[in-house]
């Protein structure tokens, strides 16, 4: 099998419902945290980490997320008009040339499971990441994705990015076992939104996994879980029952944009350090308080 990721899985098919009426008409991936659109955050993250073919699992009203990542022509040959040489580039590199982009339709909302497991036409036999764009990560000079494909390249075995959490928050997330307490360790196991008392650890799964192609025989055999979905963490216990599955401990700041909090907070962080904004929008700040 090869270790080399070549390929990473977005799902965007999500309606947004915590960000209404902002996501009535506009995906929420499309929510700007400042001047750029929350999943652009996310492909350049993969694009930083080595991925050529960006796999969208895309819904009803997401033509935006398509169009984004288009050739806009006309923007483009007016800009060149007006000599605006330094957005022109701007436009043009939000696809870099060596990427292509691929959009999958998830017909039935069925959960982020049976997304993934939508992308198996486009994935094939190999290795795969999946990037959820609502877990913005500040990763800094070395992104989080790029550090989970080299400790992929080294194990070969799936990865799944994560954090400590707070442990009245484990309802919120897929929380794993493992074996030690390590930067990647082995998972024992893994459970889906269990209550604190219930939870076998605070080590919580982010948005963020390398997965290997045999994921897809699993979800396909996964029955629906949790809120009638298929839902990835039981497709992932299942994997483990054939194959190593690993934790990592991924080094960054991981803001849940999927909430209006964390949403505000990555804003004002981003903004803070904006080459453009940063002075002036601190001496506002700081005006205020």
């Amino acid at each position: 099998m090869t270790k080399t990721v070549r390929k990473a899985v977005f799902p965007v098919a999500g309606l947004g419902t915590r960000f209404l009426p902002a996501t009535k008409a506009n995906p929420k991936e499309m929510l700007p945290i400042v001047d750029k659109p929350l999943i652009q955050y996310g492909v350049e993250e993969a694009v930083a980490a080595g991925i050529e073919v960006m796999i969208f699992i895309t819904g009803r009203n997401k033509t935006a997320i398509s169009n984004h990542f288009d050739t806009a022509y006309e923007l483009e040959m007016e800009l060149e008009a007006r000599h605006k040489d330094k957005l022109l580039q701007l436009v043009r590199d939000i696809t870099p040339p060596q990427v292509s982009c691929v959009f999958i339709r998830q017909n039935m909302p069925l959960g982020l499971g049976h997304a993934v497991l939508c992308a198996e036409p486009v994935v094939g036999h190999e290795p795969f990441a999946v990037l959820l764009a609502d877990d913005l990560i500040d990763d800094g000079e070395r992104g989080c994705l790029t550090q989970m494909v080299d400790a992929f390249s080294r194990t070969g075995s799936s990865i799944l990015g994560t954090e400590m959490v707070d442990p009245r928050e484990t309802g919120s997330y897929g929380i794993v076992d493992t074996d030690g307490e390590g930067k990647l360790v082995e998972v024992k196991g893994i459970v889906e939104k269990p209550a604190p008392e219930d939870a076998p650890s605070n080590r919580g799964v982010v948005g963020r996994y390398i997965l290997t192609s045999e994921i897809f025989h699993e979800l396909a055999q996964t029955g629906r879980g949790a809120g009638g979905e298929i839902q990835l963490t039981d497709g992932i216990a299942h994997l483990m029952r054939e194959e190593k599955v690993m934790a990592y401990a991924f080094e960054g700041k991981r803001y849940d944009c999927g909430s209006k909090l964390g949403y505000l907070k990555a804003n004002v962080d981003y903004a803070l350090k904006h080459d453009e904004l940063a002075e002036e929008f601190l001496s506002w700040l700081e005006s205020r308080f």
